[in-house]
């Protein structure tokens, strides 16, 4: 059932807590960094600054970054095409099932929107078994 606060725009405490209250999450740290796991398959991780993503105008390197697994290359391209939305990738992640967003931009997605896209992430990369079970409770 949706909410009022599913219209509400996006937050970094909202990636914490979507992704975080997935079944049979285990956050990993990449430095200081979460990583998000299901199986031990990451979903969803916040990336030190790389060269690959950076500010065009002044060449700094976006520290902010937080990639999202995707179901597939048809959803990759239909997120980082929409010019509306926040979402891009960089060359390193040429053939990987990704978008990056960063986290100074969340607040252009809604809530819901965020929501779903890590609920995605979590099913692509969780077990058959989990991913069924999961959908199941949800009447999916």
């Amino acid at each position: 059932m949706a909410t009022a606060q599913d219209d509400e725009p996006a937050t970094v405490a909202d990636v914490h807590d979507i992704a975080g209250g997935m079944p049979f999450v285990r956050v990993e740290k990449a430095g200081a960094n979460p990583v998000y796991q299901v199986g031990g398959k990451s979903f969803i991780f916040f990336r030190n600054p790389r060269p690959d993503a950076f500010d065009p105008e002044t060449g700094e390197r976006y520290a902010d970054v937080i990639v999202i697994w995707v179901t597939d290359a048809g959803e990759k391209d239909a997120l980082v095409q929409d010019a509306t939305r926040p979402y891009f990738t960089t060359p390193h992640f040429d053939g990987h099932l990704s978008v990056l967003v960063r986290a100074s931009q969340l607040h252009e997605i809604p809530r819901s929107e965020l929501r779903e896209l890590i609920q995605d992430a979590w099913l692509c990369r969780a077990s058959r078994r989990r991913a069924a079970a999961w959908l199941t409770e949800h009447g999916l």
